[in-house]
């Protein structure tokens, strides 16, 4: 999973458990002090639109598998972002009286307190479904480098028996231009045999010739 991804999903958890206490505190105000509270609720909303945003850039930056995963988070952060707006909204338009104030003020609390429970709970139980699948995603990739090592593997072993291949062809490359040479020299020596074996036949005959010439000549 991306470091930089896992750094605005920090910002952003604390941002919105940030932001529900201050609703929940502006809930309970009135005059000047609601209006100072919403408004930085507000900002608060749009520091956390600005990291959904960052959130949503840096996952589609990644692998499809991985991206599926930190996307299915980020609808479950937009979800928990557009509850938070919409109780905003209720808190800024509403104006209560005096009474109505008083009432919420010993039931809000509570209420307030299991709404951000509730809220919590929920990313909590999102956040270990979501742990739960990039688990998954790292098994998954941790396989994809193993099969991927594999594959090198064989490719460096296919490689080296090409390598080898090619050295074998070579020799046998050199071993026939050295049977054509043997073979050039055997038929000159074969030639030269001949030849001699002809000089000497002359040379024989020529000497039986003289032999006979002289026997002649000494018994006449």
């Amino acid at each position: 999973m991306s470091e930089k991804f896992e750094g605005f999903e920090r910002q952003y958890c604390d941002l919105s458990a940030t932001l529900s206490k201050k609703c929940t505190s502006a809930s309970l105000l009135d005059g000047e002090q609601k209006k100072q509270k919403i408004s930085e609720v507000n900002a608060g909303i749009d520091e956390a639109e600005a990291l959904i945003r960052k959130m949503d850039n840096e996952a589609r930056s990644l692998p499809p598998n991985v991206k599926a995963v930190l996307l299915a988070k980020l609808r479950e952060y937009k979800s928990d972002l557009n509850n938070l707006k919409s109780e905003i909204k209720r808190i800024a338009s509403t104006n209560l009286n005096q009474a109505a104030r008083d009432e919420l003020l010993e039931s809000g609390m509570a209420d307030a307190a299991s709404v951000s429970a509730d809220q919590r709970a929920r990313l909590l139980m999102s956040t270990e479904r979501l742990n739960k699948s990039s688990d998954t995603v790292r098994d998954s990739r941790r396989t994809m480098l193993e099969t991927e090592e594999l594959g090198v593997s064989l490719l460096q072993n296919l490689h080296q028996q090409r390598e080898s291949l090619l050295n074998a062809h070579g020799n046998l490359y050199g071993v026939d231009e050295n049977v054509n040479k043997s073979k050039k020299i055997m038929t000159n020596i074969s030639r030269r045999m001949n030849r001699n074996k002809w000089i000497i036949g002359s040379i024989v005959a020529l000497l039986i010739f003289a032999i006979i010439l002289i026997l002649y000549f000494k018994l006449k």
